[in-house]
């Protein structure tokens, strides 16, 4: 029993932290967003772990760009984080405007990247060293831009915590059956608008939804 009790500690300590952090919510701008390209079923990955029906074309390459110029901020898991480094270390992705564009701006975000293996990161990111909801309140007082959680894992414990204000869907044409679900299970109804939506010529439909209320 008694050595349980550091654990219920920290476990109330992550809770009264995620309860801060919602509560301002209802009187900062910022959000936190949790943005992916999807299938029609649901899913960030395919059975295999694919994602190459995800590449996006020009116009919504575009579209990615002008978003993540608006971010202040970025967490991610391993994975994501190490799919996303080779805006920063491979040159080639610099030979033409828009890629050179988008790693300009995707090295200049500030990165916190959660890892259980991960000894070291590269460029402007750093390792996280707390809770998911201490991260996230970290981001967010340290920009008065949006910031955006990235990987399934990691999103699924910031909506558990009802930390996300958004979330964004790049709903793509084509059923995969199966992989790694956009969303966790939830015990919960949540509760969203529909906020915006756009379709881009390769038939790929974007959906923002925002919090209605109670948490997400």
């Amino acid at each position: 029993m008694a050595s349980s009790l550091p654990q219920q500690r920290h476990v109330a300590g992550v809770e009264q932290i995620a309860h801060h952090v919602r509560a301002l919510s209802r009187y900062r701008e910022a959000m936190l967003i949790y943005s992916m390209s999807v299938s029609v079923d649901g899913f960030i990955a395919d059975r295999e772990g694919g994602i190459e029906w995800t590449v996006p074309s020009e116009e919504l390459f575009q579209f990615h760009l002008a978003e993540v110029r608006k971010l202040g901020g970025y967490l991610c898991g391993r994975r994501l984080y190490e799919t996303m480094l080779v805006w920063e270390t491979d040159p080639s992705l610099r030979d033409n405007e828009l890629g050179a564009a988008f790693a300009d701006v995707w090295c200049a975000i500030p990165k916190t990247v959660f890892s259980r293996t991960l000894d070291s990161v590269q460029g402007n990111a750093r390792l996280a060293k707390a809770s998911v909801a201490e991260e996230v309140a970290a981001a967010l007082d340290a920009t008065d831009k949006d910031v955006e959680i990235g990987g399934a894992g990691l999103a699924a414990a910031a909506i558990e915590l009802g930390l996300v204000d958004e979330l964004r869907m790049f709903r793509n044409p084509i059923v995969v059956g199966g992989g790694t679900p956009y969303l966790p299970p939830v015990t919960e109804d949540i509760r969203l608008d529909l906020i915006e939506t756009r379709s881009f010529n390769s038939r790929v439909i974007y959906e923002r939804y925002q919090r209605v209320s109670g948490v997400l």
